[in-house]
């Protein structure tokens, strides 16, 4: 089963749309990062950026078609991203995804390194958090964080068991974030908002740490 030329057509056009946003705030550096926009459930379908491309630039060989074994279903000479296989768990293991985007930034390397002896990242009381479709008050959210294992159906296996509906993100370690929405817009949003949650944390540990008074 492959999309209609018309469905390939709009989910390439919306990938090119998030990646042209996200490169320009410098969240692919040496080709880092992939994107991807599901065509179907079953079975499962996504269209993902293939491997090795400046994302900062757009052409007409950036996306190619996979199915839920991160296998390409149709000829080409295109490679999926290495880490495709990630994107098919996310698909599986929260059926109401739509879109799944992973960027690599120093907050979320630096969040990641900091929270990894608790395995999860821990905010409240932050607005942003309402970017996350979280509206309570004072809300309380845990951002989860894997080891950064080599072995990507490893480290795939480990997202799976850690990620939940109620939190669209995982952060690896060292590595990078995955977040995704039930549509693209949706995963831009949770992304945009996970990011300033990490840089905001980042910047008060450093102030806090500036106004804490030396002792001599």
């Amino acid at each position: 089963m492959t999309p209609t030329l018309e469905k390939r057509i709009d989910a390439f056009k919306r990938l090119d749309e998030v990646k042209l946003a996200f490169a320009k705030r410098d969240w692919f550096p040496g080709t880092s990062g992939n994107l991807s926009i599901k065509l179907a459930d079953d079975p499962l379908l996504f269209a993902v950026t293939a491997s090795g491309k400046d994302k900062t630039k757009l052409t007409p060989e950036d996306y190619l078609i996979v199915d839920g074994d991160a296998k390409p279903v149709e000829p080409t000479a295109l490679k999926p991203s290495a880490e495709t296989l990630i994107h098919a768990v996310v698909y599986k293991r929260i059926p109401q995804a739509g879109a799944c985007f992973h960027v690599h930034t120093l907050g979320n390397n630096l969040i990641s390194e900091l929270y990894f002896g608790q395995r999860a990242f821990t905010i409240q009381g932050q607005e942003l958090i309402k970017g996350l479709g979280i509206w309570e008050e004072n809300a309380r959210i845990s951002v989860p964080i894997v080891e950064n294992y080599a072995d990507i159906p490893k480290l795939a296996d480990a997202i799976g068991k850690v990620i939940t509906p109620e939190i669209p993100g995982v952060l690896i370690r060292n590595h990078g974030i995955y977040a995704w929405g039930a549509n693209d817009f949706e995963a831009k949003r949770h992304l945009e908002s996970f990011e300033f949650l990490f840089e905001y944390h980042l910047r008060w540990l450093q102030l806090r740490h500036a106004a804490v008074p030396t002792i001599s």
